[in-house]
């Protein structure tokens, strides 16, 4: 047999293979200075490229197109007094002085005058503490504690530019209030995401410090030169460069979630450090013994080899990661199919700089590649009978005993997955001392919980207000109330009420002579009615978070009321949105979707390594154990983020949910690098089964060839993952521990204990498929020392 090379693949070629890894490593040498210049001028321009990207993503995405959230959102941003484009609520809070005070009132009102004035922020109007006259219309905007006033401003800012905007404006009130005694903070949607997006990018920094250390430690450990681990570590940099640059193309074109570079440098620097690993080690192994300088032919040979082999099960990764992130497409959630953009791009990039730009660099290297060199070079061969083996023995001695102790393992982890419960990010996503933060925290504090997200009933006519017939407009009336007194209600907000003092028998008869009333009635009005007097507005405030059960059942008392009240006639729509209407939609739309793209995923993962492995059984194997380390990687992440064990000793922000795009993107990531690993592992055991015909023997020698590959391989992961798990905003957080817990399991109980151990119960099966007439085993024999270790093994499970 031939030598076993560290991949995990024999060392000899396929004769009859293909000629194009032959013709890309000669072209590859022949020209590698050229194309090394054009290497480094494709960074160049690409890093130039990538630059704006921050600046270019939005904290949007979270709108289900078409849905009733989505609508209410769009209607009013014209036409009512105090929104716009971009709506927000100025929250001032006085820590000097108390409401009664002519200095408080003093100090308020010019806060306010300057943040409507404000350059930057094109305020088209307010409506609030400060726009008010009259004791009782403005106590409704002023807080318990006598010192804090909201005012709410409409903005000519479209989305996108004021979450780029925003926080260099919150940044300037905070700088020039603070020091006088006054919180000034703007809070909105658009407001939290901008503050999300600035977190994003220091948090992106802060990873990158310390991942990219981490990497190249672990690449020292790996390959004991200094040489390939900056190799591997400049690939994997410029697969992210390259991606993020391309990622600004589509930005500007269309909307990407502000997680889409976070998503895409994860797993760019994990899979593409990975890739190059694979490639790098395999080309090390490939070159004449001695460390002499090496010929053209040298160079070339080698390479084609590493093409032929790792080459051909990197382009087979990044397939199987590609195929399973596109079904992420099939949900229509913006924020989503962005963050499948980002994985999709990045790792498409990890495969051709791996196969193209990478030769070069080998090519240029040589024998080089052992520069630096530290300790001794691992190695871990069968014929060595190192601890792999030894390992896999055990395990393979008590299959039965080792396969339950890790399935039931997995399941005792995955069973607090059954309390998942998912929602969109809230301003608990940011720390507790940012302004926008603060401003949230204060409106709920001193207004009630649910006055920081009410819910939105958007009333559409088909004539204005003013023109409804008694009946009609006694219907309208009707469901106003009926809604305000539904359970857990704490008050209506609308221009209701002011009508009614206007008129009680026709209220909406005022809106056609709106200059009669007071100048509080007016601003109210205003606010609730749009100016052409056929959209009115009625905000219900709960008594609890947006992402609470309570007000989640609230809203659904809301839409029902609603679609009676539509259906009676009159030809009214009504839209309900706001915060939680905006998380209900968006989680239902990923509800909806889950099994479609799990289904999906798994029947292309099915086909894959049906292809590979040419097994009927094998890829229901690997499917089954996948799904028990996603749902152990569950039920981690409920205890850590959703129960709060994560709180105390790491430091996590916890707020008792998961974010609802981690666990479907967690489910597709964690297939496609699980199906990655067993690729690797199982096409080398099936190589040596081929061989010899021994399926046990052959775990073992395959075992013993890919393991220490798939744990360094591992561990750069684990590395990557969790550096941005304690660097990063709390979806991040979320994201970031899955992947690592998931990795880890995947790499210790998975690979060591079930794969082995399901593999000897399953003897022969693993390899059966219909039709099949290939005898294996008439190649050699398996060599001495694993014969022997895999005899008495066999006579011990006889016994």
């Amino acid at each position: 047999m031939s030598d076993p090379r560290p991949d995990g693949s024999s060392g000899s070629t396929r004769r009859g293979g293909s000629r194009l890894p032959t013709r890309l490593s000669r072209l590859t040498s022949r020209h590698r200075l050229p194309l090394a210049v054009l290497w480094l001028l494709l960074l160049g321009v690409a890093g130039w490229q990538a630059a704006p990207l921050p600046g270019l993503l939005s904290g949007g995405g979270w709108y289900v197109p078409g849905s009733g959230s989505a609508v209410a959102a769009e209607r009013l941003t014209d036409g009512f007094d105090g929104r716009g484009a971009t709506s927000l609520t100025l929250v001032i809070k006085d820590t000097r002085h108390r409401a009664g005070d002519p200095a408080f009132e003093t100090r308020v009102r010019d806060a306010a005058e300057a943040v409507l004035r404000d350059d930057g922020l094109k305020a088209t109007g307010g409506y609030g503490y400060t726009t008010l006259t009259g004791d009782r219309a403005r106590g409704a905007f002023l807080g318990d504690d006598d010192r804090t006033a909201l005012v709410r401003v409409g903005s000519e800012l479209d989305d996108g530019t004021a979450r780029r905007l925003l926080p260099d404006i919150q940044d300037r009130l905070s700088r020039e209030y603070e020091p006088r005694g006054l919180q000034v903070s703007l809070v909105s949607q658009a407001a939290l995401w901008g503050e999300v997006n600035h977190l994003s990018e220091r948090g992106l920094l802060l990873a990158e410090l310390v991942t990219l250390p981490l990497i190249l430690l672990v690449l020292l450990l790996l390959f004991r030169s200094v040489a390939a681990a900056l190799a591997a570590l400049l690939v994997g940099v410029t697969s992210v460069v390259l991606a993020l640059a391309v990622l600004a193309l589509v930005a500007r074109q269309t909307e990407l979630s502000v997680f889409v570079q976070n998503a895409a440098t994860m797993l760019g620097l994990g899979v593409g450090v990975d890739y190059s690993l694979f490639m790098i080690m395999r080309f090390k192994s490939e070159l004449p013994p001695g460390g002499g300088p090496l010929s053209r032919e040298d160079s070339e040979r080698a390479l084609a080899r590493t093409l032929r082999t790792s080459g051909e099960t990197v382009v087979a990764s990044g397939i199987t990661i590609v195929a399973a992130m596109s079904t992420l497409f099939l949900v229509d959630l913006s924020v989503i199919q962005s963050m499948a953009l980002g994985v999709v791009v990045v790792v498409a990039f990890s495969v051709l700089t791996s196969v193209l730009l990478l030769p070069v660099l080998l090519h240029l290297l040589g024998s080089r590649i052992e520069w630096g060199r530290i300790g001794r070079r691992m190695t871990n061969t069968p014929r060595s009978g190192g601890g792999w083996v030894t390992v896999t023995q055990a395990v393979m001695r008590r299959p039965v005993l080792f396969l339950v102790a890790g399935v039931a393992a997995l399941t005792a982890l995955a069973l607090p997955a059954v309390r998942l419960d998912t929602f969109t990010p809230d301003a608990r996503v940011v720390p507790a001392d940012a302004a926008v933060r603060q401003g949230y925290d204060a409106a709920r504090d001193e207004f009630g919980v649910g006055s920081a997200a009410p819910i939105q009933v958007v009333v559409e006519s088909r004539v204005p207000l003013q023109r409804r017939s008694d009946a009609e407009v006694a219907q309208l009336l009707r469901f106003h109330d009926t809604v305000a007194g539904l359970p857990g209600v704490v008050r209506t907000d609308s221009a209701i009420g002011t009508l009614r003092q206007a008129g009680r028998d026709r209220p909406f008869a005022a809106l056609a002579s709106l200059d009669r009333l007071p100048a509080d009635a007016r601003g109210t009005v205003g606010h609730f009615v749009s100016g052409d007097g056929r959209t009115a507005l009625i905000e219900v405030v709960g008594g609890d978070t947006a992402s609470s059960e309570p007000l989640r059942d609230l809203l659904a008392s809301v839409r029902a009321e609603a679609a009676g009240f539509t259906a009676g006639g009159g030809g009214w729509k009504v839209n309900v949105g706001g915060e939680t209407a905006e998380g209900v939609d968006a989680n239902k739309v990923i509800e909806d979707k889950l099994v479609p793209v799990i289904a999906t995923m798994l029947g292309v993962i099915y086909l894959l390594l049906l292809l590979t492995f040419r097994s009927l059984f094998l890829p229901l194997k690997a499917i089954a154990m996948n799904l028990l380390s996603v749902g152990a990687t569950y039920g981690v992440l409920v205890l850590v983020f959703q129960d709060g064990l994560g709180s105390g000793p790491f430091g996590f922000d916890v707020d008792g949910h998961l974010t609802n795009f981690v666990p479907v993107l967690l489910v597709t990531l964690l297939f496609s690098l699980s199906t990655d690993y067993e690729v690797f592992l199982l096409s080398r055991v099936r190589e040596d089964y081929l061989a010899t015909g021994d399926d046990i023997g052959s775990v073992a020698r395959g075992m013993s060839s890919t393991m220490p590959l798939i744990s360094g391989a591992a561990v750069l992961m684990v590395a990557v993952f969790a550096a941005f798990a304690f660097t990063g905003i709390l979806p991040m957080q979320q994201l970031g521990l899955g992947m690592a817990l998931a990795i880890a399991l995947d790499a210790t109980v998975i690979r060591l204990l079930i794969v082995p151990a399901s593999m000897r119960l399953m003897s022969r099966w693993n390899w059966w498929l219909p039709g099949r007439k290939h005898a294996p085993g008439t190649a050699h024999a398996p060599e001495p020392v694993q014969a022997e270790g895999m005899a008495s093994m066999e006579r011990t499970a006889h016994k």
